[in-house]
């Protein structure tokens, strides 16, 4: 018989936190509100609609031809040789599928992963803001000093006298995204030859989340950093299946890079997440074979943001421009109602409460909680979700 167990006081040693300054986010805390108060949520950004059922029966079909063991660690051959012709087609770069794509669970997971791969201790990172909240603590996990440099205030556009005064000796990487989220603005053609003339003398790496690219309206092209030598030379590129084909919860993305710092980036990747799950790997290989789903997503999206934007008109809310991604940002300032001089947070709770419409603060992507009374919808959403929410906001 077993002598008992001695009596000892359970204790939970302390962890001083990797992360002391991170609470739930603002996407959590609104959402966890718009379930409560039966608000429609146009506050987190994924679609309320399927996918295309052909893509399901192409996951379906490899899981029954027992794809359903572990992939190689980089991503299956097929998916990697169609992400490959896929960004030659779009934006005439030939990346090595060999040795220059790897497929990714997530974009978020991407992004950390290329911080962690290149960022040193004290080494710096220019992020610029507003931004999408997991780039700072990625950085802070690789022991990175944040480098916040602003958007223009109200265009959303790319200061890039602020930019370059921001580049020190110590900065290792810059982090841009476009189309851009929060505000569904899009760099141009412009910035980005402006971008590359501003890195070409330095040693900086780019990052550039374009899990945007195939929502980019009004008949712009999407401005990969791709398509620019001196750009693609240095920078990790972000992309995600799961925002093309509307099935964010699979988290498959994927990044091209050139074979130096992939190579980098795979030791990383290895050690973090290893592979991402087969047959989702070749159900995507096989549905990228036809273009036309990603080709058609531009005007898929540009129906709804205008279908959105005409309700909007009718209230007092003052629109901004979305010229891609599938987030509309509006001015509360000039509203009709005493809750417009509430901070930007705390309007988005009452509008969830009281109008019944859930929204996302700009100042959420801030690290300074910059108030600009501007607040972001989705619109990723069925049309008769839109039409609910407008009727709704029509009070505005």
């Amino acid at each position: 018989m077993n002598a008992p167990i001695p009596a000892i006081e359970p204790r939970t040693p302390a962890v001083p936190s990797r992360l002391p300054h991170v609470g739930t986010t603002i996407f959590t805390v609104m959402s966890a509100l718009a379930a409560e108060t039966g608000a429609v949520n146009l506050g987190q950004g994924f679609p309320d609609f399927d996918c295309d059922p052909r893509l399901l029966d192409a996951v379906n079909d490899a899981m029954r031809a027992g794809h359903n063991q572990y992939p190689p660690m980089t991503g299956i051959p097929a998916l990697r040789q169609a992400i490959a012709a896929k960004v030659q087609a779009l934006y005439g770069h030939a990346y090595d599928a060999q040795a220059e794509v790897t497929v990714t669970a997530g974009a978020t997971q991407a992004i950390l992963t290329a911080v962690l791969a290149v960022v040193h201790p004290g080494d710096e990172v220019i992020v610029l803001e507003p931004c999408y909240d997991s780039y700072v603590p990625n950085i802070e996990l690789a022991g990175g000093v944040v480098v916040r440099v602003p958007l223009t205030p109200g265009t959303f556009r790319p200061d890039f006298d602020r930019i370059a005064a921001a580049i020190t000796p110590r900065t290792r990487a810059l982090i841009i995204n476009s189309p851009h989220n929060p505000s569904g603005r899009v760099w141009t053609r412009d910035d980005m030859l402006r971008l590359q003339e501003l890195l070409a003398p330095t040693d900086v790496l780019l990052i550039s989340d374009e899990v945007y690219e195939h929502m980019v309206y009004d008949g712009q092209p999407h401005e990969s950093a791709a398509r620019y030598p001196g750009l693609a030379a240095r920078a990790f590129i972000v992309s995600s299946f799961g925002k093309t084909y509307h099935v964010t919860g699979w988290k498959v993305g994927y990044v091209v890079a050139p074979a130096p710092l992939m190579a980098e980036f795979r030791k990383v990747h290895q050690f973090n997440v290893f592979t991402v799950n087969t047959p989702m790997q070749h159900g995507l290989a096989a549905y990228m074979a036809d273009p036309a789903p990603y080709l058609a997503l531009p005007a898929f999206y540009a129906a709804k943001r205008d279908l959105f934007r005409q309700g909007l008109a009718q209230t007092r809310f003052r629109l901004l421009p979305s010229e891609g991604t599938y987030f509309q940002c509006v001015d509360i300032s000039g509203l009709a109602v005493p809750e417009k001089d509430l901070p930007e947070a705390d309007f988005c709770q009452w509008l969830t409460r009281e109008v019944g419409v859930a929204a996302i603060p700009l100042s959420a992507f801030y690290g300074n909680g910059f108030d600009q009374k501007v607040i972001r919808f989705c619109y990723a959403k069925r049309d008769e979700t839109l039409k609910a929410a407008l009727a709704r906001l029509a009070r505005l």
